[in-house]
């Protein structure tokens, strides 16, 4: 586990540990205050700052042949995958945040099934660093008060710690996906050199 990863795990576990006993203290059962919840949301930065840093590194060491691979039938491509991640910023981690998503992928499946075919290099770098600056630029805008709560997601109520760790969760397991596609090709990840 990285050292960002650890101490963002370290960090929230501690906040988790933390909240029924600030919930007792706070008013209308609001279980975080403005500092814990800004606290959540810069950990939550510096992991998407890592994870991106990480997506950006081996989408560059992947030659663009190789964006059309896919393990099996029917299953994503490399750059499939890619734009998968780039969706991700521009749609759900700001909505996992209650933040209105970009207006670049319409809201319907067909609409994220055309963007993810969009799976050039070209499209992946570019996605990739746009979705990033959409959606890194939302969360360190949003004004702390409107973060703390919780909100719907996935079918449930989930508060900012909930939905950081979704999102985070969900982004590593693409970046381990795409290391996967990686090595299956031959292709080491930079920073593994």
């Amino acid at each position: 586990m990285h050292r960002t990863q650890r101490s963002t795990l370290v960090v929230a576990l501690a906040l988790l540990a933390l909240a029924p006993r600030a919930g007792a203290q706070a008013s209308g059962g609001d279980l975080m205050n403005a500092t814990t919840t800004a606290e959540v949301r810069q950990r939550f930065l510096l992991d998407l700052d890592t994870l991106q840093a990480k997506f950006k590194a081996l989408a560059e060491a992947i030659p663009a042949e190789k964006y059309t691979w896919r393990p099996a039938p029917g299953v994503r491509s490399v750059g499939e995958a890619f734009m998968h991640v780039a969706s991700e910023y521009y749609f759900f981690t700001p909505m996992a945040y209650g933040l209105a998503p970009s207006p670049v992928i319409g809201r319907s499946e067909e609409a994220f099934k055309a963007f993810e075919a969009k799976s050039t290099k070209a499209d992946v770098m570019k996605h990739l660093d746009e979705g990033f600056a959409f959606m890194r630029a939302a969360i360190a805008g949003a004004d702390v008060n409107a973060l703390s709560g919780t909100r719907k997601l996935f079918g449930g109520d989930r508060t900012i710690i909930e939905t950081s760790f979704i999102m985070s969760g969900d982004l590593h397991e693409h970046l381990g996906q795409l290391i996967a596609y990686a090595r299956a090709q031959g292709i080491k990840p930079p920073w593994s050199k």
